[in-house]
C-alpha cells in the first residue's frame, strides 16, 4: 500500500540536515548556554549565530529576534504582553484566525474587559480593508492580530497593506505567520510589524522551537519569569539543538525558495487540474483554489453532495495510507465543524466534506494521482 502525507501544514518531515545537525549538537555541545564555563561558552555562540541567520533573512536586528517553543506560545507571549503591560484596550482579529490568537483574545476579554472587534471578510474569506480601516479610527490603543496565511483555506493577507494602516492609525500589529516563515520572502524592514510568530515544524524543522520577532523598543513584556534567558522575555535554559535544527532548516529553505516554491505551485496546480477532471463539481474552499491568492502549500476541498461525513472520508483515506486532515490538526478529534469554514459557507455547503491537502516539496504527481483516485471511490 502507498503512504502518502498530505498534512504538511499541520507539521513537516525534517530535513536530513536539519537531523543531523541537531544529532551533532546533542553529542557535542551539551551545555547550558547560562552557563560562564567554555562548555556554556560555546552553546552561546550556537544560539546568537542561529539568531543572526534568522534576522538575517528576515532583514531585521538579531535583537529582535527570542526563541520560544513555536507558534503558540509566541502569539500567548505578544497578545497577553500588549494588553498587561502596553496598556491596549481594543483588539482587533478576525473569527478564522488560529485558536492560539482566538482563545487568546477572548481569555484576554474576560480577564481584562477588553474591547474586541471582527473585522469582516467576504465569501472567500479575505479581509474587508475598509472595514478594518474604520474599526481602527478609534481612541483606545488598539493591537491588531491577523494572520498572513490561513492554515485551513491558505488565503494570503496583505500584511504590508495592514502595517501601513496600523502606522496611519497609531496601532500595533501582530501576524501569526507561522504557515508563512519559510514559504514566503518577508522584509521586515518593508513590512513594518510590531510582532510575529513563526514555528520550525512548519519549515522542516524540529517541534517545539519557534521564534517570535519583537521590533525594538516595543516595550513587550514577559509571561512567564525565572530567568534572564532571551533577553529575559523568555526565561528557561534554551533549547540549543533545536535553535540549531530551526536555524538550518530555515536557511535551507530560505536559500532555495524560488527552486521550492515553483515545484510547489506546479504540484498545487496539478493536483487543482486533475481533481476537476476526475471529480465534477469538486469545489475549493476560499482562495484556496485560486494560485495567485493562497499560498501553494494548501488545498481545501470541498466534495459534491456526498452524503459520507468528512471524518468518514479521512477514515478511509487513512486506511489506503493517505494523510490528510479537516482543518487545524489543533482540532483533531473534535466533532465540530471547522470554525474556518464556518464563517464563510453556507448552510448547504457547509453540510458537504470539506477536507484539507496540504504539500511540501517531498511529494510527487504521482502521489496526486493516486489521492485522485482514491478520493473518486470515497
Amino acid at each position: 500500500m502507498q503512504q502518502v502525507y498530505f498534512d504538511n501544514a499541520a507539521t513537516t518531515p525534517m530535513r536530513s540536515e536539519v537531523v543531523e545537525a541537531i544529532s551533532e549538537v546533542m553529542r557535542t555541545n551539551y551545555g547550558n548556554a547560562s552557563s560562564s564555563h567554555s562548555f556554556g561558552r560555546s552553546a552561546k555562540v550556537l544560539i546568537e549565530k542561529a539568531r543572526k541567520t534568522i534576522a538575517g533573512y528576515l532583514n531585521c536586528s538579531a535583537g529582535e529576534i527570542v526563541f520560544t517553543s513555536g507558534g503558540t506560545e509566541a502569539d500567548n507571549l505578544i497578545l497577553r504582553s500588549a494588553v498587561r503591560d502596553l496598556k491596549v484596550r481594543h483588539i482587533v482579529t478576525s473569527k478564522i484566525e488560529h485558536h492560539a490568537v482566538l482563545h487568546t483574545v477572548e481569555a484576554l476579554e474576560k480577564e481584562y474587559g477588553i474591547q474586541v472587534s471582527y473585522v469582516n471578510l467576504d465569501a472567500s474569506g479575505d479581509i474587508d480593508y475598509l472595514h478594518l480601516e474604520t474599526l481602527l479610527d478609534v481612541e483606545s490603543k488598539t493591537l491588531v492580530s491577523l494572520m498572513h496565511i490561513n492554515n485551513e483555506i491558505g488565503n494570503i493577507t496583505d500584511v504590508k497593506r495592514i502595517s501601513d494602516l496600523c502606522k496611519t492609525y497609531d496601532a500595533l500589529f501582530h501576524s501569526d505567520a507561522v504557515q508563512s516563515v519559510g514559504h514566503y520572502s518577508l522584509n521586515l524592514e518593508d513590512v513594518k510589524v510590531d510582532f510575529l510568530a513563526a514555528s520550525a515544524h512548519k519549515f522542516h524543522g524540529p517541534k517545539g522551537i519557534g521564534f517570535v520577532y519583537v521590533r525594538r523598543d516595543s516595550g513587550l513584556k514577559p509571561s512567564i519569569t525565572g530567568g534572564e534567558q532571551e533577553r529575559g522575555l523568555r526565561p528557561g535554559t534554551e533549547s540549543v539543538h533545536n535553535i540549531v535544527g530551526m536555524e538550518t532548516a530555515f536557511k535551507l529553505i530560505c536559500d532555495n525558495l524560488n527552486t521550492e516554491q515553483n515545484y510547489l505551485k506546479e504540484l498545487k496546480t496539478y493536483f487543482i487540474e486533475k481533481a476537476s477532471v476526475v471529480i465534477p463539481d469538486v469545489c475549493f474552499n476560499g482562495q484556496s483554489g485560486n494560485l495567485d491568492q493562497s499560498t501553494n502549500t494548501i488545498l481545501n476541498l470541498r466534495l459534491p453532495n456526498s452524503k459520507v461525513d468528512a471524518s468518514m472520508i479521512l477514515f478511509q483515506l487513512d486506511l489506503k495510507g493517505i494523510a490528510c486532515s479537516r482543518g487545524s490538526a489543533c482540532q483533531s478529534g473534535s466533532s465540530q465543524k471547522s470554525h474556518v469554514l464556518s464563517e464563510i459557507l453556507n448552510s448547504e455547503d457547509l453540510q458537504k466534506p470539506s477536507l484539507r491537502f496540504s504539500f511540501s516539496i517531498f511529494n510527487t504527481k504521482e502521489e496526486v494521482d493516486y489521492v485522485i483516485g482514491v478520493l473518486k471511490h470515497s
